[in-house]
């Protein structure tokens, strides 16, 4: 019972970007929306126990590999950040490896990645702020599609 309280905490802590992604019965839906918008201590405690009292009839199994998948945690969301990695530093390396990935990413924008990876390769020379670094990873994490698990 406490551990499905603790994944109906989970939940309330999420976005409500990420929570409207999430595929969860509409009434939890609701009450977790409620529980962010209560601001006493109170209030939010009672609710959190209604939470948890909705989630004996949810199976937690798939709405914790949602969730994880999320918020970063399971074994191959993992893996698929250490790939964005590597294929992030190979292609600030060799300019073949954008010939490369472009062909297997029809999608993507070649003249975009083009800029971001100059930008990336002048500001780590010039030993700047990582703003493009960081924008050619969330381009890239964009084009590969997520990796969400049920369990």
């Amino acid at each position: 019972m406490h551990e499905l309280q603790a994944l109906g905490v989970a939940l309330v802590e999420l976005p409500e970007s990420q929570l409207a992604a999430m595929q969860i019965a509409d009434a939890l839906r609701e009450a977790v929306l409620e529980a962010k918008r209560i601001k006493s201590h109170e209030g939010r405690r009672r609710q959190l126990q209604y939470i948890g009292r909705l989630m004996r009839d949810v199976d937690p199994v798939p709405l914790r590999a949602q969730l994880d998948a999320l918020t970063g945690h399971s074994a191959q969301e993992a893996a698929r950040h250490r790939r964005l990695e590597a294929l992030r530093e190979k292609l600030l390396a060799d300019d073949e490896a954008l010939t490369a990935y472009i062909s297997e990413h029809a999608d993507a924008d070649l003249q975009g990645l083009r800029t971001l990876i100059r930008n990336a390769r002048r500001e780590q020379k010039e030993g700047r702020a990582p703003r493009a670094f960081r924008e050619l990873f969330r381009v890239l994490k964009a084009l590969e599609p997520p990796t969400v698990t049920t369990g």
